[in-house]
């Protein structure tokens, strides 16, 4: 009767077997323990594994028809195994430099930044140690040391920023938190910026189509975010930061004990930003003025050894004003050009779940939100509210008792209601197009999506052979009926030094024009739909192969991986026709992406780590009138030089990562249309091609005992686009554009911070 009642209150992934090993992983210094984070434990023969947290703490499941045997993998080390007794639940492990202990070896220390040799999908983990390389103020400013993800400014007035992977536009990557699908729709302009980096545990990063289990939205890649658990992590951390724009940041997290089975943790985050400046003298706010309140508090609730609940909830004020600089310095919108974005985000999720036995496990997760946004972009205006709710179900067995063929099946449910009210100015906006269709102008958008889905995975996964991840799952919207998503993982180890890996996979998406590009209204440009707009959908595939060589006792890793978007259907985005339009249309013709990447992490001597990485990016998509061209706003290849050297025991660190960005194609701006002429005060806005450009960072950290003290510098070289905003002298007329943005807006910046961090 328990278990059925468990049943239906609360189902969450847990591990699928009822017997748990827990352990510590060390390293043995002169000043004593010091903990190992993100190390591989998985048992032998398996792919049953997991990795230690910051405290170099795990657990791990019990397996019941392998050999008792751990394997212990880590990037830089010698990997080794132990054997585990019927009745041995808790060990540790020390690690000890040219000492062998317990059959391990220590020959280097590991990078913050690997991909696991766990997953069938090329999984990138980046760990807390990897994010505390640089300021890492929110999620967007926490890929400057990876490779794989570009953040670029969306426009040059509201500080927004989008993401691009594969090639492609933040949009076609799927955001998670805790593993819950999070920060789309309107959230998605700012919602980078709504993850304090204090707050994150870890980031995964995989490439390609996701599992089935996760929905259908993943086009090329997806991104999930931990934030810290309120069981595990630090009792207290508290980080301030300060810099050279005066933007004052503090962050909190605390945990604690509420009683035997119950813990519970608070997290914090407020910053605030109200100097402004204008280097460039162009009369416009360098970057916005931004007061941020964030806050979230987790509870989790161990029922017994094979159940738990955890639920959350999580606060956001945020307000964003910005503009021309007398505007903020009068707040009168009569003759100025301002803009002022104030959000309300508020959100709750649940997950919980129960193991019957080794073989079969049920499991629930949940999730409910409201985002409002009132926002102005000079004269235009815009004001949305966006309630959604999202549950999934997840059943996991094996056929026939036996777990060489596992399966995981269930249901999930997305409702997503947008209210969007738009007034786009007409007064300096009275060209006329010369394509019919449909121009938002004073509009209320009402959209409702409703879509129940059902999903089958199986996995295979025998010694020897490759493990495959076969997936389909079923959907019904309640616009676009039913639609089906097939999905196909595989790697094959073919020793321990060589892997590899392939996936291919479908995925769709409802594009919501306006909240994804609120840029547009921050221009003059007219924004017009041509035709009804379809659902999204393309085909991804994915090859990457690694292979690890022994040099000096140190181990290196190179990856070399290559990766194909391409649209069966895709909802274009289109500044290429008009200086005075924006289009949105159906594909007519071809559009994809092909990427190809190859990178490498060796630590060169001890205590650097040396990280390089190359990529390569060719991006087309078919437009009316212009036939297949290379996408605009994409750089054609980026390299990547990370250095990271650390003094014996950590007591100091230096950071140091240069970007190298390829030239990009810039939309067409053609005054002649309509009779107009204009002449910017820069030939360098009429630009057709964006040049090539370096961006350089550094970091001094010096570690305490637990505490520890950073000061950096982002854009060392000071390197910018030369006036980034077009007709910033008449921001009302006909020509006014800032989403013409390629390159850094604001020069060199510099900042200063602290860490505390109590266990």
């Amino acid at each position: 009767m328990k278990k059925i009642i468990i049943l239906i209150l609360c189902l969450l992934p847990l591990s699928s077997v009822c017997q748990i090993v827990k352990g510590t992983v060390s390293e043995m210094t002169d000043s004593g323990k010091l903990p190992l984070p993100g190390v591989n434990v998985y048992w032998i023969n398996t792919t049953m594994g997991t990795a230690t947290d910051e405290n170099g703490k795990f657990s791990i499941n019990k397996p019941q028809k392998t050999d008792k045997v751990l394997v212990i993998s880590y990037v830089g080390y010698a990997n080794d195994t132990i054997s585990i007794a019927a009745d041995e639940n808790d060990i540790e492990i020390i690690l000890k430099d040219n000492y062998k202990l317990q059959t391990f070896e220590v020959v280097n220390r590991a990078s913050g930044a690997h991909i696991s040799r766990l997953e069938v999908k090329p999984v990138v983990e980046i760990t807390g140690t990897e994010l505390c390389k640089a300021a890492c103020c929110n999620l967007g400013e926490s890929f400057e040391t990876n490779a794989s993800v570009d953040v670029h400014y969306s426009d040059a007035v509201t500080g927004a920023k989008q993401i691009q992977l594969l090639g492609l536009s933040g949009i076609y990557t799927q955001l998670m938190t805790e593993n819950i699908p999070n920060l789309y729709g309107i959230a998605q302009p700012y919602g980078l910026s709504y993850i304090p980096g204090t707050w994150m545990k870890s980031i995964q990063i995989s490439k390609g189509s996701s599992a089935v289990l996760d929905g259908f939205s993943s086009l090329t890649g997806q991104i999930n975010t931990e934030t810290k658990a309120p069981d595990q992590d630090e009792r207290l951390i508290v980080n301030g930061l300060i810099n050279s724009m005066l933007k004052y940041e503090a962050n909190v997290v605390t945990r604690f004990d509420v009683a035997k089975r119950l813990t519970s943790n608070l997290l914090v985050h407020a910053e605030n930003r109200n100097v402004y400046f204008d280097h460039n003298n162009d009369g416009f706010i360098d970057s916005p003025l931004i007061q941020q309140f964030n806050v979230m508090n987790k509870w989790k609730y161990r029922i017994d050894q094979n159940s738990m609940l955890m639920l959350g909830i999580k606060g956001i004020y945020e307000n964003r004003k910005g503009g021309q600089t007398a505007y903020y310095e009068t707040s009168d919108r009569e003759g100025l050009y301002g803009i002022n974005i104030n959000t309300k985000r508020f959100e709750a999720f649940l997950k919980c779940g129960h193991e019957f036995d080794s073989l079969f496990n049920v499991a629930f997760k949940s999730t409910a939100s409201i985002h409002k946004q009132e926002s102005f972009y000079g004269l235009n205006i815009y004001n949305a509210v966006q309630k959604s709710f999202y549950v999934n179900t997840v059943f996991q067995g094996a056929f026939s008792g036996n777990s060489e063929h596992s399966f995981s099946t269930g249901l999930s449910f997305a409702y997503d209601d947008y209210v969007e009210d738009l007034h786009i100015n007409t007064v300096a906006n009275a060209a006329v197009s010369e394509y019919d269709g449909v121009l938002l102008n004073d509009t209320t958008l009402l959209t409702t999506e409703i879509v129940p889905g059902a999903y089958f995975q199986y996995v295979f996964d025998k010694e020897k052979l490759p493990t495959i991840i076969a997936g389909v799952r079923l959907d019904y919207h309640n616009e676009y009926g039913f639609f089906f998503t097939p999905r196909l993982h595989i790697r094959y180890t073919i020793n321990d030094k060589n892997i590899v890996r392939a996936s291919a996979g479908k995925g769709y998406r409802t594009a919501k024009i306006i909240s994804e590009n609120t840029s547009m209204l921050a221009s003059s440009k007219q924004i017009m739909i041509l035709g009804n707009l379809k659902m999204e959908e393309a085909w991804n595939y994915g090859l990457n192969y690694t292979r690890y060589f022994d040099i000096n006792d140190r181990e290196l890793m190179l990856n070399a991986e290559f990766y194909r978007s391409s649209f069966i259907n895709q909802v274009i985005m289109d500044m290429d026709q008009d200086y005075r339009f924006v289009y949105f249309y159906n594909l007519d013709g071809k559009s994809y992406s092909n990427v190809f990447q190859v990178e490498a992490n060796y630590e060169l001597i001890k205590g650097l780590d040396v990280v390089l990485a190359f990529r390569y990016q060719d991006v087309k998509v078919t437009e009316m009138n212009k036939g297949l061209e290379v996408k605009p706003m994409v750089n054609k290849y980026k390299g990547l030089i990370n250095l990271s050297y650390g003094t014996r025991l950590d007591k100091w660190r230096f950071d140091f990562t240069s970007q190298f960005n390829g030239d990009q194609r810039l939309p067409v701006i053609d005054y002649t249309v309509g009779g107009s002429t204009y002449n910017p005060d820069c030939c360098e806005e009429l630009l057709d091609e964006a040049p090539m450009y370096m961006i350089l960072n550094a970091q001094v950290t010096k570690n305490f005992r637990s505490w520890s003290i950073y000061a950096g510098g982002e854009n060392l070289t000071n390197y910018t686009q030369h006036n980034p905003i077009i007709a910033a002298d008449s921001p009302f007329s006909e020509y006014f554009d800032s989403s013409r943005v390629w390159g850094p807006i604001s020069g060199i910046k510099f900042y200063l911070g602290f860490r505390i961090n109590i266990d």
